[in-house]
This record gives structure tokens, sequence and C-alpha cells, in this order.
């Protein structure tokens, strides 16, 4: 009975450690980015600005793919429509 104490008293300390490291771990990686990891609403703010200006990015990105698409399509209608038009005004 004392054996399994012991280790469980040994296994929860360590735990507490690993915990107390990656904790530590996570702020300084924080820290090094320069947030305050402190500041909890701050944090939050920080990274719904970030998913945020993700967001219109991606959907900057997207409208310009389809414009892009767009214009060589009518392009290439244009093209079309005008070949056939020397076509038959022959």
């Amino acid at each position: 009975m004392e054996i399994r104490a012991i280790v469980a008293a040994v296994l929860a300390e360590q735990q507490g450690q690993s915990k107390a490291l990656a904790e530590e771990a996570a702020a300084a990686v924080l820290r090094a980015f320069g947030l305050d990891d402190e500041d909890h609403r701050e944090l939050r703010a920080d990274f719904q600005h970030l998913r945020r200006w993700r967001r219109s990015v991606e959907q900057a990105q997207s409208l310009t793919f389809k414009a892009i698409v767009g214009t060589i399509a009518t392009g290439l209608l244009a093209a079309i429509w005008m070949g056939l038009k020397a076509l038959l005004g022959k």
C-alpha cells in the first residue's frame, strides 16, 4: 500500500512539473511574439483580429480568382464572337 502511495505522489509531482513547464513554454512563445500572456482579454482580442484579417484576405483571394476567371472567359467569348462575325461577314 505504501509503494502505491509513493508512486502516486511521484507521478502527481511529475505531472505538476510538466504542466508548469508547458505553461512557461507557452508564455515564453507568446512573449517572443510580443504578446502579453497576463492580459487575457487583450490576447483574445489580438487573436480575434488576426482571425478577421485572415478571413478577409482569403475572401479577397477568392474574389480576385473569380474576377480573373471571368475576365478570361469574357475575352474568349469576345474572340469567338469576333471570329464568327468575320467569318460570316465575308
